[in-house]
């Protein structure tokens, strides 16, 4: 700026009237004041535990009352304020009790396992305590995956410090340390919970980082804690240097095993169908044989991934149309390419008026994306035709034909894709689910190769490559997954005698019935033997230590010995029925509604009625029957990454990646 221009600007400056001046101070002023509003409560906020689950409504003669947001019930709110009468409404609210139970998660369930953690303020009698918060940033990095950096920006001290002036920058090496020692102090936590675990489900996932080549392992840890609720909690990430063998996962499991002090409370472990964990379970349950007696002669110690069963029929009978994935796969990946794409393909849409509003790209690691993708993409079979007419580089359009056998291969693949997401769940029992699934998939696979009569049909060789596929792993009868079907009480013996016949042929239906029987009768019995083994082991101290405490009491009291004595003789006859016997005499429970039904709860209310079975119900029910637990390790699937456009008449594209799918929304 020239020294003219500068005289000019000043003397501008210094001419602008009072007047002019007094209104900019008085803007500045009100946006200060707007500024401090923002941050201001308008009102007193209600600190009751109780208005979490009320909420406070106004009638139509203008009385305020208290609504119960599970029953609807209205409650007075009182002058004094008192909420006790509500608090004793919410603990015998049913309807909130089963609101709650529907909505416990797994990770945060207030379950003596799970500790409700009780936040010390770091202010307390006036002393601002700097290492309570740095214990409460630890905890904040690891629940949300922060990294450790975000603790010295500048913008996150600063907001620190307005709140609290004494607090103090901690470097991303402090941080590091203080997360380290959270998980050492939580390590020694789950290693108390595990003391008190009788049994113990794993299983294991392999992992190969796709930058670095390096292969890792997970294992993951099953169990029903006290409560009767289900757990899973992971135990350890295991580098795995190559070549990798069989024996190799196995002495790796093994440490880890040690490492916890679990090694002796093994019950089963659930794998994938590879040649190396065959070979890995051998050698782990002779290892295990040799230093415990495994239950049911080690029948149940091995589980195959059911869910990786049913991707490998899959993929044998997706095999068959291969053509046509590729053509639906490229059309989809054609649109993705370019947003001119994707709005002419949304003015064909709103042309046609389809109501459906999404495409998916699939995984092709994933078969339930692939038949996501040809379900969704079928919607819109109409509009790839049209879309060609307008687009001369589109080359892949699928033909008449080729929809009509999505069609026909998606009826299929429902069923497969309804079973999987059934029985891949972690949050609730699956093995007490796991036979019904298998029955209904060999019924579909029956029922459509009995109504193809000509060998020619593509549908044919497809459904004939995936019952081969079932008959290799399922063709004998898998007795985790009948014993787990009869200790649901919805099913019981009567669950394999209406799936035996229809999966198995004559009188191998009826052999396998027999197989079941006995042995779930043969791990009965083996429970039987161990709880009375441990039932002898306190009553024997308990024994021993009466007779030390004898000699400093008088004789008189000896009495009480030979009573004891005889009551222990008479008491370890066996009844005439066993709990087996009283439970499979009994009708099967009925249940109206069977989506909310939960196994534990009900063995945990008959816990005295069947003391013995109860224990082997838990167990069987903790029993995974997929590796997913472990997969979703890892998997960063949940984090999701949304790319949009929108052209002018309004519709709206996403391109959405989730769990190994990418999604193509459009929005009206």
């Amino acid at each position: 700026m020239s020294s003219e221009q500068m005289r000019m600007h000043n003397t501008s400056t210094n001419d602008i009237p009072a007047s002019v001046e007094n209104n900019e101070n008085a803007d500045e002023m009100d946006i200060e004041e707007e500024e401090n509003s923002m941050f201001q409560k308008k009102k007193r906020q209600k600190t009751s535990e109780v208005w979490k689950d009320l909420k406070e409504i106004t009638l139509p003669d203008g009385t305020l009352k208290a609504e119960c947001i599970h029953c609807k019930t209205k409650l007075a709110i009182l002058r004094s304020k008192v909420t006790s009468h509500m608090s004793r409404h919410l603990q015998t609210c049913t309807q909130r009790k089963l609101n709650m139970k529907q909505q416990q998660r797994l990770n945060f369930q207030p379950s003596s396992l799970c500790e409700v953690a009780m936040v010390a303020p770091a202010l307390t009698d006036g002393k601002f305590d700097m290492a309570k918060m740095r214990k409460a940033a630890a905890n904040w990095v690891l629940m949300h995956e922060h990294p450790f950096s975000i603790m010295e920006e500048e913008g996150f001290n600063m907001m620190q410090k307005t709140g609290m002036p004494e607090w103090e920058k901690i470097s991303r090496n402090t941080i590091k340390n203080d997360c380290v020692s959270v998980y050492e102090l939580e390590k020694k936590k789950l290693k108390t919970v595990l003391k008190n675990v009788n049994k113990i489900s794993l299983t294991t996932d392999m992992w190969k980082s796709g930058n670095q080549k390096i292969e890792y392992m997970v294992i993951t840890g099953h169990f029903v804690d006290s409560e009767w609720k289900l757990q899973k909690r992971v135990l350890s990430f295991i580098h795995l240097p190559p070549p990798l063998r069989g024996i190799d996962i196995a002495d790796g499991i093994y440490k880890c095993l040690k490492e916890w002090g679990i090694e002796s409370k093994v019950y089963t472990i659930t794998v994938d169908n590879a040649a190396k964990n065959d070979a890995c379970l051998r050698n782990l349950k002779d290892t295990f044989s040799r230093n415990k007696k495994l239950l049911c002669g080690g029948k149940l110690f091995h589980v195959r991934c059911t869910a990786h069963i049913l991707n490998l029929m899959v993929q044998d009978g997706l095999s068959k149309i291969k053509h046509v994935i590729r053509d639906i796969h490229d059309s989809v990946n054609f649109l993705n390419i370019s947003e001119a794409r994707l709005n002419l393909f949304a003015e064909i849409v709103q042309q046609l008026q389809v109501p459906h509003r999404m495409l998916i790209l699939d995984c092709k690691t994933r078969w339930n994306s692939t038949f996501m993708m040809l379900s969704t993409a079928i919607k819109f079979k109409d509009v790839f035709p049209r879309y060609q007419e307008r687009e001369p580089s589109y080359y892949c359009c699928p033909s008449a034909e080729d929809w009509l056998k999505v069609e026909r291969v998606c009826k299929i693949l429902e069923v497969f894709n309804s079973a999987t997401n059934i029985i891949s769940g972690s949050e609730y029992p699956t093995s007490n689910l796991f036979l019904n699934e298998v029955y209904r998939v060999k019924v579909v696979l029956d029922k459509k190769h009995s109504e193809i009569t000509d060998e020619e049909d593509f549908m044919y060789s497809m459904i004939e490559a995936m019952k081969q596929k079932f008959d290799k792993y399922w063709g004998e009868v898998n007795l985790l997954m009948a014993i787990g079907a009869i200790l649901d009480p919805r099913c019981k013996m009567r669950v394999i005698e209406f799936c035996f016949p229809k999966m198995y042929p004559g009188s191998a239906a009826k052999d396998n019935i027999s197989k079941v029987r006995e042995a779930l009768y043969e791990l009965y019995d083996e429970y039987v033997a161990e709880f009375q083994a441990n039932s002898g082991e306190q009553t024997g101290e308990a024994h021993d230590g009466f007779r030390k405490e004898a000699n400093t009491i008088q004789i008189s009291s000896s009495g009480w010995s030979e009573f004891n004595d005889f009551v222990k003789t008479i008491e370890t006859v066996q009844p005439l029925k066993s709990d087996l016997d009283n439970y499979l005499e009994e009708g099967c429970f009925i249940c109206e509604d069977s989506k909310s039904f939960d196994a534990l709860e009900w063995w945990k209310v008959n816990t005295l009625k069947y003391r013995i079975l109860s224990i082997m119900a838990r167990d069987i029910l903790a029993i995974p029957i997929t590796t997913v637990a472990s997969k979703a390790t890892f998997s960063a699937g949940g984090r999701v990454i949304c790319y949009g456009t929108k052209n002018e008449g309004g519709e709206r594209f996403v391109l959405r990646t989730s769990l190994g799918a990418r999604c193509l929304r459009i929005f009206s």
